[in-house]
């Protein structure tokens, strides 16, 4: 699809100045939001500046002979996922605004100290590129922006936006593909699809050849490690050792793109990973799950004896019933992977915790990690992880998707169980990676309390249930409201709401800076943690927004009409 011809290099310098003075002179005001002058500078036209590298260009190396093309046929009619709520049910503004003005508070000191970086240090106001250098919370909060009405600030951030160039990285060799996949270029397309404003589809797309460059591999598999000069001669390679959500968790943007563009090769990309993903699926060492590691070089080997639905799979299996969402239905492979990827879990991973007879009705599930051989050994270990989180959505989505009402009442025990782990820990917010005494009973049954047992197997320097927390940090971490946004518009029940609210004013009350919110590092100590000078760009792009979803009026980025990628950008999805 062409875009826009390559403007003339003093063309290209007088635009930049001429950015750069005009926030100067933003940056200056102290009554930034109340100016009237950002109003009428917002509304200039965009001054789109094209990548100094063209990729669109760059001959492939190990070109494709055909592409896998998107279905032709209409999309399905699929189950309804939301709650039929009433009209004005739901919305609760005291708090919504709340979030609101914690959103805007970090925006604005992003804005005034850290404008095109990466993230904003909270304590020392001062700009990190962590990310590439492009400005990853500018981009990762544009769709938050329009979400929560800041159709100003929404559009001076697209301004700077459309002069980012993606062949400008001075501190940087090389990108994550899977991290500019999910937060930028993701963040363009859901930017893109809830405003149609075409610069920003322009810059996607622009973005989307470049990450395009990290299938032209012998194998056309991913590589993640995305070196800059080797990819324009075609060099690069997948790994002999990737992590699993690395490299299974680009379809949502790829596809995306491709339906937008009409270009094929998008979707093509991705779609050469899911049918490695499929037929590796019931070969390896617990069968219907993948390993955390996969060997993506040499034809996509998993040997590996680690299986978790946590840190370095997660996306992978997130992405399943979103992908069926987003295809209209009409690939039933994400269906048949689901399911197979569930059932597993249901019977290998997920387990009850070991609590007291005081909380004997507390009805959660968490989600751990298994050591299997392959040959009949298989070793669970009770780890509790923050980023598993996710998993309470995931299946709440497909129960409500695929219509297993079992998988609805999974995901909200598995929801209820990181919403009680933030209220149990002194701080009111849960800990990075934990470890539990699980119950032994078949079937994720219940147990009752074991006081001798507890004593040999738990720790009397934390809470009641828990053996050992070996990463007692907090990061700003959206896992976990995200599930209880999930349930909430799925069932309608406002305990969803309330659970949200008391997590919200924990996590507010132990991370707030003056100027904006900050990752802490230890959760076991009380309310007033040590803080770590970091706000990564989820913080705003998707914790927040969460927050504000959950308190907005239901038909607010319906589940029926988006499907979350992984960095919580709302991708539209096709309709009959």
């Amino acid at each position: 699809m062409a875009i826009l011809s390559t403007p003339r290099k003093p063309l290209r310098l007088f635009l930049i100045v001429g950015f750069v003075l005009a926030v100067s002179f933003f940056t200056l005001s102290s009554d930034y939001f109340e100016s009237p002058n950002l109003a009428l500078y917002v509304n200039h036209p965009y001054a789109y500046v094209r990548s100094s590298y063209d990729w669109a260009r760059r001959k492939q190396r190990h070109p494709v002979s055909s592409y896998a093309a998107l279905s032709q046929d209409p999309p399905h009619q699929l189950p309804k996922i939301q709650f039929e709520f009433e009209d004005g049910q739901g919305v609760q503004e005291s708090r919504r605004k709340e979030v609101k003005n914690t959103f805007k508070k970090c925006w604005h000191n992003y804005r005034k100290y850290a404008w095109g970086f990466d993230e904003l240090k909270p304590i020392s106001l001062m700009g990190a590129n962590t990310f590439s250098g492009w400005g990853a919370t500018l981009v990762d909060s544009l769709d938050a922006l329009w979400i929560m009405d800041m159709k100003l600030e929404f559009k001076e951030a697209v301004h700077q936006v459309v002069l980012i160039d993606w062949d400008f990285h001075p501190d940087h060799q090389s990108c994550s593909t899977f991290e500019t996949t999910i937060r930028y270029l993701g963040g363009l397309l859901a930017a893109y699809d809830l405003s149609n404003e075409t610069v920003i589809l322009h810059k996607a797309i622009e973005l989307g050849e470049m990450l395009y460059s990290a299938f032209d591999t012998p194998n056309r598999m991913p590589a993640n490690s995305f070196n800059f000069e080797r990819a324009k001669e075609g060099q690069l390679l997948p790994s002999t050792r990737e992590i699993s959500a690395n490299v299974g968790s680009l379809s949502m943007e790829f596809t995306r793109l491709s339906q937008l563009t009409g270009d094929p090769k998008f979707f093509d990309a991705t779609e050469r990973v899911k049918r490695e993903l499929k037929r590796t699926q019931d070969g390896t060492k617990l069968p219907g799950l993948w390993p955390t590691y996969v060997d993506v070089q040499n034809g996509f080997l998993t040997p590996d004896s680690s299986f978790t639905l946590g840190s370095m799979a997660d996306s992978l299996y997130e992405y399943l019933p979103k992908m069926y969402a987003l295809l209209g239905g009409l690939d039933d492979s994400y269906l048949e992977m689901y399911v197979k990827a569930t059932n597993t879990a249901k019977a290998f991973l997920l387990f009850r915790p070991m609590l007291p007879d005081t909380e004997s009705d507390v009805d959660i599930l968490f989600s751990g990690t298994v050591l299997s051989n392959g040959v009949g050994i298989i070793d669970l270990q009770p780890q509790g992880q923050h980023l598993t989180c996710f998993v309470g959505g995931m299946f709440a989505l497909g129960g409500k998707l695929f219509e297993i009402p079992e998988d609805l009442e999974i995901g909200a025990q598995l929801a209820r169980g990181c919403a009680w782990a933030y209220e149990a820990m002194p701080a009111g917010v849960m800990p990075e990676e934990f470890t539990m005494v699980p119950c032994r009973e078949a079937n994720m049954g219940n147990c009752s309390w074991d006081e001798e047992r507890w004593e040999k197997e738990g720790n009397k320097n934390f809470p009641k249930g828990f053996s050992s927390v070996h990463a007692p940090g907090y990061f700003l971490r959206p896992e976990a409201i995200e599930s209880l946004f999930y349930l909430y518009r799925i069932t309608g029940d406002s305990k969803w709401q309330d659970m949200a609210w008391d997590m919200f004013q924990n996590i507010k009350k132990v991370t707030e800076t003056k100027y904006g919110f900050s990752a802490i590092e230890d959760v076991t100590r009380g309310t007033s943690p040590k803080k770590l000078d970091s706000m990564e760009s989820f913080w705003l792009a998707e914790t927040l927004k969460y927050f504000y979803l959950i308190f907005s009026e239901p038909d607010l980025i319906s589940l029926d009409d988006y499907a979350f990628n992984t960095e919580a950008h709302p991708l539209r999805i096709p309709k009959p």
